[in-house]
């Protein structure tokens, strides 16, 4: 049994709670390697983006990026690098760094990380990204860590669907959130796009969840069995008016059989 992760990328405050619930699934003993693909929130991306150092300091010890895998990720031709300030600048990746840090503490020196930027990819992009990623994902000493938030709803975030049927606003957005997430549990790339496009959820690393399944879809088509299951969600608060504002946050696990 092999997981993979979907998590948060906001203040400690905010989620840190919703976020332990999926590195508590880390097993530091078999893994080697972690990927991190977070949505790039500064710099328009229209492909995928890999970092211009070697290390990143964490508050614990420093995390060494694995320069082999970045070379084989550079070769494709798929991928730009990030400027310093770019990498500096974006907190997608950086939130799962101490995380990442301790779940692996007993086995520090063993490990490497591949943190990707992931940029507004088209289907078909994330269907190319995917397919690259596959190989990857179907290895037992890599884990995946795919960053991103749920719904942002509220007059800043310029988003405010609301489901009367519901009840109040926050049990409109739990909804909301909820059939993306059973989308996302189901494993299929198409519904989660037609999801997105109907109800323009502002789910911000909706394009590494892309890639993600779409290196599901891959791997199924070789016949390896998986599952997806959403172990936490949280808001920040509880909107009942129309000018609260929240966002929200989910911790999942893929498992591989």
């Amino acid at each position: 049994m092999k997981w993979r992760l979907v998590c948060y990328h906001a203040g400690y405050t905010y989620c840190g709670s919703c976020a332990a619930h999926a590195y508590k699934q880390v097993d530091p003993s078999i893994t080697r390697r972690i990927f991190i693909l977070g949505p790039s929130h500064h710099v328009p991306l229209s492909r995928c983006a890999l970092s211009s150092v070697d290390i990143y300091r964490t508050p614990l010890y420093d995390l060494r990026i694995d320069q082999k895998i970045y070379g084989e990720l550079w070769k494709t031709g798929m991928f730009e690098r990030m400027t310093l300030q770019t990498d500096e600048d974006e907190h997608s990746i950086e939130m799962h760094l101490p995380y990442t840090a301790k779940a692996m503490e007993s086995h520090k020196d063993e490990f490497t990380i591949i943190p990707v930027l992931v940029g507004a990819l088209s289907e078909s992009k994330e269907q190319e990204f995917g397919k690259l990623f596959s190989k990857y994902l179907a290895d037992p000493s890599n884990l995946f860590v795919v960053s991103s938030d749920f719904c942002h709803w509220g007059q800043r975030f310029r988003y405010s669907y609301y489901d009367e049927s519901q009840g109040e606003i926050y049990r409109s957005i739990e909804h909301l959130d909820k059939m993306g997430m059973s989308i996302i549990e189901q494993l299929d790339p198409v519904s989660f796009s037609n999801y997105l496009k109907k109800y323009h959820n502002t789910i911000c690393g909706r394009h590494p969840i892309g890639v993600l399944l779409n290196a599901i879809t891959e791997l199924q088509k070789n016949g390896m069995n998986m599952s997806f299951s959403f172990l936490n969600y949280a808001q920040s608060s509880q909107c009942r008016n129309w000018q609260d504002s929240s966002v929200s946050y989910a911790a999942g696990a893929l498992t591989v059989h």
